[in-house]
């Protein structure tokens, strides 16, 4: 083997992704087409999720000192703002980065571990059988073969990895498109009557001011059509009467609707993340972060694999609590779609109009404006539990809680997390905690799984009552127990710890 993993594709997923399996003592190699790293904006949010990910690696500060944060995002455009404040996390607020930005991070740390990313080698065909995969990449040098243990799609909604692999992609075709442009010079006073005729106006840093925009004579056009200022501009008249002094375009793109779920997330030894597994409108910001919350579920449980502990079946988990993710997205972005939509189809816009004054009212109820928020944000996502008489914490994030630990800096529970380890974690503050049945003081899971007994911790209403937690590498609870007994809470421990870190 070349390597242990290819992972195709550079972008925020396949970086993501490189640096947990990297992290995991896992060799990796990324080959990106592109012979230089992102320039342009692109995408420009971080959502809560995202940004407890980046907490649980010790990485959240690099992030938040190059971003600005706000405490809401929107819903279908609507005026009434999704209340991320109100939710129950550090981290309650969107971040504001330019894609570039993200993908420099992601790419600074997974050099720091080792990653060797190889631009302007593109994937051109890929062969597995039962020991590896073949991937044919063209680069500077010509035509290659490079074979890894696995290999990992991160290469978009056009992914070769998934069409190599044959994973159909199944969904609906564009009907749809909107444009968008980062202009250097625009007219700050106009941005406000902009925003009032539905047009996004977002400055940006550098001066840059992004503009977002559906134009009723031109939504048809196909999305491969280059945008152009001049439509910009003649957009921009016919929606806001104002051209808004835009000049001097530094990226404009044209974008469409169509939305596609991969039917499978894994076909043996290839899988898929971010844009390859999933595309779609791109309301409310959802893409990027999606794949990022691919890279981080994945990226343990891939290393688990390779490094020879998975327990039967945790690869496959990948595809079983991602997908339904995955479909929630493509579904909300088209509800989202067709929101905006209905309202510059003339005969829909009566209707239209009053759909959305309801939604607007229901968003002003507080637990439906949490449910959508949570929803968005991807707060509120948990995997079902294999186990129908597990405790209701198990599948769910695992809450930030302060703590104390004797002979510990760490102070919270994410801090336990930098080294993408799972994290035993006994709250009933005894300190005969049997960390030999637990974590393996014989040698067993120590190298997986990191024991740690507070000597006092803020409580949190979700863990009421709740003694023992483990905690995945990914922030999510694989087991929780309330018992009291101390025998019968070690056999429980024992039997999550083989089910979730494998034999000792």
């Amino acid at each position: 083997m070349d390597t242990d993993v290819i992972v195709v594709g550079a972008g925020p997923t396949g970086l993501m992704l490189a640096g947990e399996l990297a992290l995991a003592g896992v060799r990796t190699r990324v080959v990106e087409r592109r012979d230089a790293p992102q320039q342009d904006s692109r995408a420009l949010t971080l959502h809560p999720r995202s940004v407890e990910l980046m907490d649980q690696r010790g990485l959240a500060g690099r992030f938040l000192t190059l971003g600005r944060t706000v405490p809401g995002w929107h819903f279908a455009g609507l005026d009434t703002q999704l209340d991320f404040g109100a939710l129950d996390s550090r981290h309650a607020y969107t971040l504001f980065l330019a894609q570039a930005r993200t993908e420099a991070l992601l790419e600074e740390r997974a050099r720091e571990l080792g990653v060797e990313i190889r631009r302007g080698y593109e994937t051109t065909g890929l062969r597995q059988d039962r020991d590896g995969v073949e991937v044919d990449v063209r680069g500077p040098a010509g035509l290659e073969t490079v074979r890894a243990r696995y290999v990992a799609g991160c290469d978009g909604g056009r992914s070769i990895v998934r069409q190599e692999a044959g994973i159909d992609f199944p969904g609906t075709a564009e009907t749809l498109t909107g444009i968008l442009g980062d202009f250097t010079v625009a007219d700050p006073d106009s941005l406000g009557r902009a925003r009032a005729k539905g047009v996004l106006a977002i400055p940006l840093e550098g001066g840059l001011t992004r503009f977002v925009l559906i134009d009723p004579e031109r939504m048809r056009t196909p999305a491969g059509e280059p945008a152009t200022v001049e439509e910009f501009r003649d957009s921009l008249v016919r929606i806001c009467g104002s051209d808004c002094g835009i000049d001097r375009p530094r990226w404009l793109s044209r974008f469409g609707n169509a939305t596609r779920l991969a039917e499978r997330y894994r076909s043996d030894r290839v899988l898929l993340a971010g844009d390859a597994a999933h595309i779609h409108f791109p309301a409310a910001g959802q893409g990027l972060n999606t794949g990022l919350q691919d890279a981080m579920n994945l990226g343990w449980k891939l290393a688990a694999e390779i490094r020879g502990w998975a327990p039967p079946g945790l690869l496959d988990t990948y595809h079983d609590e991602r997908y339904p993710v995955g479909l929630a997205v493509t579904e909300n972005t088209e509800v989202q779609t067709l929101l905006a939509e209905l309202t510059l189809v003339p005969s829909y816009q009566r209707p239209a109009a009053a759909l959305r004054k309801l939604l607007e009212d229901l968003l002003g109820i507080k637990e439906v404006n949490r449910r959508l928020a949570g929803l968005v944000s991807a707060l509120g996502v948990g995997y079902p539990a294999a186990d129908p008489g597990a405790d209701p914490l198990v599948g769910a994030r695992m809450p930030d809680i302060a703590l104390s630990i004797a002979g510990s800096t760490a102070s919270r529970a994410y801090e336990l997390l930098h080294e993408g380890r799972f994290v035993l974690l006994n709250l009933a503050e005894e300190q005969d905690f049997d960390v030999d049945g637990g974590a393996g003081g014989d040698g067993g899971w120590a190298d997986r799984v990191t024991a740690v007994t507070t000597t006092g911790h803020r409580g949190h209403p979700g863990l009421d009552g709740v003694a023992e937690v483990l905690v995945r590498p990914d922030g999510h609870i694989a087991w929780a127990t309330r018992t009291t007994d101390a025998a019968v809470r070690r056999t429980e421990r024992y039997h999550a710890l083989a089910a979730w870190a494998g034999k000792r």
